[in-house]
């Protein structure tokens, strides 16, 4: 039995097609093409961005059913969200891609992300695990247990990609860009008051992209040198360095700040990578509703 997540983020279009393995899932096939949604003006996103939109999330339905998947949800997080033009983009999506659109709240977007993130861990903790989820256009910390769930969470609309539309003009950005980039961070995950944890997890884009600069683990040493590194370089030239698509390596300097400040919100404690994340726990969710296999 298969069943396919596609995930409507604020910069990427992902597709996951999964089937149970045990109590977790076994990766079938996995897609993504990036949509930036993320408008810093006007509140609405543009027709042609819905008409691209569109396409992709029909295309990515159809490589699902190609695999096999019996059932296909598509979720949206942030950007829709908060889109004054909601209704009518997910309209235009569900026309042509025949899906209906299922925006998720802040906190089923927490509860999600660390259903998804905890069930790839091979032996989680007894204690509490925090989840980091960074976003393009929202960022959640949830803290909870494996077997419990999720017991606390914070959801700050702040992004990548709402602070790199916000901030970063130069190529690469200038370091008055990267201090205002950091001060903005700052001062929103200065704000949480986030439970003692035992051990923390990162999920996104954002964090899974930085694998081959800092390992598994994203500790504030590691978060810091990449920074240095990556706010040197010109986007084309990180492109290529890191092996990674342009418009992701445009929104990692705020995706790396944004990480380090929730890294201090946390007392400084290490992030490891997580496995999973959102589109995990929109499918683990799916085959707990159907029953056993």
């Amino acid at each position: 039995m298969r069943s396919a997540c596609i995930d409507i983020g604020s910069n990427t279009t992902r597709l996951l097609v999964a089937e149970r393995s045990g109590a977790g899932l076994r990766e079938v096939l996995a897609r993504r093409m990036f949509v930036p949604l993320v408008d810093g003006t006007s509140g609405a996103i543009g027709l042609e961005t819905m008409t691209v939109l569109a396409s992709v999330v029909a295309a990515h339905a159809a490589l699902a059913r190609e695999a096999g998947a019996e059932r296909i949800q598509a979720v949206a997080t942030a950007a829709i969200r908060s889109a004054v033009n909601r209704e009518a983009l997910c309209a235009a999506v569900q026309r042509e891609s025949g899906l209906p659109i299922r925006v998720l709240d802040d906190a089923e977007e927490a509860r999600l992300a660390f259903a998804g993130a905890t069930s790839m861990i091979a032996a989680p903790p007894a204690g509490t695990i925090g989840v980091v989820d960074i976003g393009g256009g929202s960022s959640e910390i949830v803290a909870g247990t494996a077997a419990g769930g999720v017991d606390w969470y914070v959801s700050l609309r702040i992004g990548s990609g709402v602070l790199t539309e916000r901030h970063v003009h130069g190529d690469p950005p200038t370091p008055d860009e990267i201090d205002t980039l950091r001060a903005e961070a700052d001062a929103a995950f200065g704000r949480v008051a986030a439970p003692p944890m035992q051990r923390a997890y990162a999920v996104g884009g954002s964090a899974t992209s930085l694998r081959r600069l800092c390992g598994d683990e994203l500790s504030p040493t590691s978060l810091d040198t990449a920074l240095a590194l990556v706010a040197s370089w010109p986007v084309r030239d990180a492109a290529e360095r890191l092996d990674l698509a342009r418009e992701r390596v445009r929104l990692l300097p705020a995706g790396l700040i944004l990480l380090r400040a929730a890294c201090a919100a946390l007392g400084g404690l290490p992030l490891a990578v997580a496995r999973g994340g959102m589109r995990e726990g929109v499918l683990l969710e799916d085959f707990a509703g159907r029953g056993p296999a």
